[in-house]
This record gives C-alpha cells, sequence and structure tokens, in this order.
C-alpha cells in the first residue's frame, strides 16, 4: 500500500513527529509524559516513513544502526543515577538540579538525563524489533 498520499503524508509527518517526540520527552519531568513516550512516538514516526516509502529508505534516513541507541541510552541513564551519588554525595537516583533554569527547557537535572536515556532505549528497541520483523516477512 504504498500510495503517492502516503509517501507526501509521511515525509512531512516526520518531522512533525520527531518535534512532537521531543516536546513529550523535555515535558516529561514535569507533566504527563517523559522518555518512555517520546521514544514510542518518535518510533511510530520512523514506522510511519519505512511503512511508506520502504525499509531502506528508512535506514538510511537513520544513518545508524537502532540497536547502538540502546546501550547509549541504558549508559546515558545509568550516569544519571550516579551521577548525585559523586557530585552531592545522595542516594542512588536523587534528583539534582542545576541551580538556574534554561530558557527554552526550564529546570536541567538529572531527571531529564535519565529521560532521555529512557528515550534513546525505546527508539532503539522498538525500532530494532520493527525492522528485524520487517525484514524477515
Amino acid at each position: 500500500m504504498k500510495t503517492i498520499i502516503l509517501k507526501t503524508a509521511s515525509n512531512y509527518l516526520l518531522p512533525l513527529l520527531m518535534l512532537f517526540s521531543f516536546f513529550i520527552l523535555l515535558r516529561g519531568h514535569y507533566l504527563p509524559g517523559g522518555g518512555f513516550v517520546g521514544g514510542l512516538i518518535a518510533a511510530i514516526a520512523f514506522v510511519l516513513h519505512a511503512f511508506a516509502n520502504g525499509l531502506e529508505n528508512t535506514k538510511h534516513l537513520i544513518r545508524i544502526h537502532p540497536g547502538f541507541l540502546m546501550p547509549v541510552g541504558l549508559a546515558l541513564a545509568f550516569t544519571s543515577g550516579l551521577a548525585p551519588i559523586f557530585y552531592a554525595g545522595l542516594p542512588f537516583m536523587t534528583g539534582i538540579w542545576f541551580p538556574e533554569p534554561l530558557s527554552v527547557i526550564g529546570m536541567v537535572g538529572s531527571a531529564l538525563f535519565f529521560d532521555i536515556g529512557v528515550y534513546l532505549v525505546v527508539i532503539g528497541v522498538s525500532l530494532t524489533i520493527i525492522f528485524t520483523i520487517t525484514e524477515s516477512a
């Protein structure tokens, strides 16, 4: 079902869905959302693109294997959990915050870096599973 309408729409929807996934990611440590939901939205954006334009075009667009995102995200999430131990002598996974907010993001702390790690892991796992299933079919 590779219609011209789906191909055109997916090319416009991919950047919009990615922007929305970043919004959900950044919003997550204050309100509902976060790394898991943002990662699922990003994965859905790439799956829609792969469905409309073919798996090879989407792999070329991503440029790295999605499986590479899993260890990077896991390392970032684990490091954000260790940061309070080394930085402030606090227990593992205690939230620490920078004193001044950034203009667009707001207050930045260890929770944001944990969410970014989860975001990368979810994208990596989702796309690896879906791309593997698609390749074998």
